[in-house]
């Protein structure tokens, strides 16, 4: 029994001994582990701060650079235009109104909107104390050619007595005489009754051109006379026009015949014009002038509305950018560009015309730079990117 107990206590006593070295090994791994990933954070953490980056870090770094659109505008023709504003009228206004004595209007034939032609009449006057006037004149005529023929028949028999002896030299001249005065006022008899049918005539309002009628300011029963003023405006062949006030500046780069756009307020419609007058003179007070754009005729162009006109005034050669390129702040305009480093730029830029296809610069860039496209408000200067080429407007 002794030697059975002995036995078993060494045999504990050996499974007591190695579970203690393992637990040593363990805990001797665990702590190796420990140092080791504190030398590795203390490396890393030091090293940055010493200047020497850890290639994991800076592999991070390079993964993380933003991605940026970026274009290649070069260069193009660009239409350099002039902004004004102004109003519609019509290019030829011509005013109607009362030609003759007047009187009573009868009859209105026409309506604002409609078109005429020349000497189309627009409205009538009562005539009936002028159509006997007429009348009576038409009479006297008859009567005067009565004389005349009467006249020219005593003459005749004079003629044919004198050759006989029975009438002296002195009768026939007389006849004569009498024959020529009653052929006279057979003359003066129809002039008068022309010159009556003529007044007559100015009673009824014509039209003085072919052309749009704008305005009617007059209706039946109405009494007109020459005092009555304008009753009918027209526009001269329906032709429009913009005038367009203008600084002295922008005036002195606009020329006869130079193209525009015209673009009535309210109205996404616009229509195509030309500069047929320029002002020759400044208004002192408001140091502007006026260029009159002639227009086709169009219902849209009402004469007396509020429009905006883009005049252009020649061409130049430079990049065109879209609006999300150029940004700006207190400094200007700017734009960033993408240099060979692969580091984004701050370059400031002179904006010129803004077109529909984009925004010319007329200084600051060549057209062969790398431009951001977009983000550029996102970017600094100096940081890295990765671009990536793009085609804008081609």
């Amino acid at each position: 029994m002794n030697y059975e107990t002995s036995v078993k206590a060494e045999e504990i006593g050996a499974d007591f001994d190695s579970e203690a070295r393992a637990r040593r090994r363990r805990a001797l791994i665990i702590g190796g582990i420990v140092v080791a990933l504190a030398l590795a954070l203390a490396f890393v953490m030091f090293g940055r701060k010493s200047g020497q980056p850890a290639p994991v870090a800076a592999q991070g770094s390079k993964a993380q650079a933003p991605e940026v659109t970026v274009i290649k505008p070069g260069r193009e023709l660009v239409a350099s235009t002039v902004s004004a504003t102004g109003t519609l009228a019509a290019r030829v206004d011509m005013p109607v109104g009362v030609v003759g004595e007047g009187g009573m209007v009868t009859q209105v034939l026409v309506q604002p909107g409609a078109w005429v032609r020349a000497g189309q009449t627009l409205a009538v006057i009562e005539r009936s104390v002028q159509v006997q006037q007429s009348a009576s004149l038409q009479a006297q005529i008859n009567v005067a050619r009565a004389n005349a023929r009467l006249a020219e028949q005593e003459l005749a028999r004079s003629q044919q007595l004198a050759g006989r002896g029975f009438v002296s030299r002195a009768d026939i001249d007389r006849k004569l005489a009498t024959r020529d005065q009653a052929a006279a006022q057979v003359r003066v008899a129809e002039a008068q009754y022309r010159e009556s049918l003529a007044r007559t005539g100015r009673l009824d309002i014509r039209a003085p051109a072919a052309g749009l009628i704008l305005t009617r300011s007059v209706e039946p029963g109405q009494v007109v006379g020459s005092g009555s003023g304008t009753l009918f405006r027209l526009a001269k062949g329906g032709e429009m026009e913009m005038r367009a006030a203008m600084a002295e500046a922008d005036l002195s780069a606009v020329h006869v015949g130079g193209t525009a756009t015209v673009t009535p307020v309210g109205s996404n419609q616009s229509f195509n014009g030309q500069v047929w007058q320029v002002s020759p003179v400044i208004d002192p007070q408001t140091r502007q002038g006026m260029a009159r754009i002639a227009l086709s005729y169009n219902p849209a162009l009402r004469p007396g509305g509020f429009a905006q006109a883009e005049v252009v005034t020649g061409q130049m050669n430079a990049p065109l950018l879209p609006e999300t390129a150029v940004l700006s702040d207190q400094n200007g305009s700017y734009v960033y560009i993408i240099d060979g480093d692969q580091k984004a730029q701050r370059r400031p830029v002179k904006t010129g015309q803004v077109t529909d296809k984009g925004i010319a610069i007329l200084d600051g860039l060549t057209g062969e730079e790398r431009v951001v496209l977009s983000a550029g408000a996102f970017l600094n200067p100096g940081e890295t990117v990765k671009p990536r080429l793009t085609a804008f407007g081609r």
